[in-house]
């Protein structure tokens, strides 16, 4: 008897599935189930990479983190303080404070959104970027931050002023330059993830346990195609 044989599949369990009575929040008896192939990654076992482990909502809630522990908040690429088309470095990161500080003080998550809204979105560091890049402008006696209403407002010393007057043209224009960034290769996986799970969101929280089923389906063989194609051989879906 001939038996097919498929490349193995990261994250897959071999074990038998057992019974579930809530296809949505996988609990049996009290306890909770995790899907096969699910465990750190996107949604429903998209594999490790793809996110964070699960949190405590599970199911079909927590797409948007995942996404987010991917690709990075939308409006930027992977990891702190990149933007679509690179990384911003330091310098970026650094230009872009001193800028802002000399127009008004300002709390950390105002450099965040100003940053933001200035590159069109293009550019959105994280407070894992901005907060040390402010905590060096302080080393450096250009920033003084002081506590206001229980945050830390950063405000630019004499110093700072001054270095930024004689430092125009060496600071740039770093949110022109966030806007004029080629569009990041992994954007339109991500576009197309988000709507991915804003379809998977909608049948857990709406449909029907035959839904949910069928949904759980669909995903897992997604999962298994991505995994074909890294590994160069034909997906199970194609178009028709």
């Amino acid at each position: 008897m001939k038996h097919d044989h498929y490349p193995h599949i990261p994250g897959e369990r071999r074990s038998r599935r057992p019974d579930v009575t809530d296809p949505i929040t996988g609990r049996q008896d009290g306890r909770r189930w995790r899907p096969e192939g699910s465990g750190p990654g996107f949604g429903f076992g998209f594999g490790p990479g793809f996110g964070g482990p699960r949190g405590p909502r599970g199911g079909f809630d927590g797409i948007q983190e995942d996404l987010e522990n991917a690709f990075g908040p939308r409006g930027r690429g992977r990891g702190p303080g990149r933007g679509p088309g690179r990384r911003a470095g330091r310098g970026d990161i650094r230009a872009a404070a001193l800028i802002l500080l000399a127009e008004q003080p300002m709390h950390g998550y105002q450099l965040i959104q100003e940053i933001a809204q200035r590159s069109d979105g293009r550019w959105r560091p994280s407070p894992g970027a901005i907060y040390p890049a402010l905590s060096l402008l302080e080393d450096e006696g250009l920033v003084v931050i002081t506590a206001d209403a229980g945050r830390k407002l950063a405000s630019l010393t004499e110093a700072g002023t001054a270095y930024v007057t004689e430092n125009a043209a060496e600071l740039g224009s770093p949110f022109e330059d966030a806007q004029t960034r080629p569009g990041h290769p992994g954007r339109p996986l991500r576009e197309a993830l988000e709507a991915l799970g804003a379809a998977a969101g909608q049948v857990g929280r709406t449909g029907t346990d035959e839904q949910a089923a069928a949904a759980l389906a669909v995903l897992d063989r997604a999962r298994r195609d991505l995994y074909l194609i890294l590994a160069g051989e034909p997906a199970t879906t194609t178009d028709s």
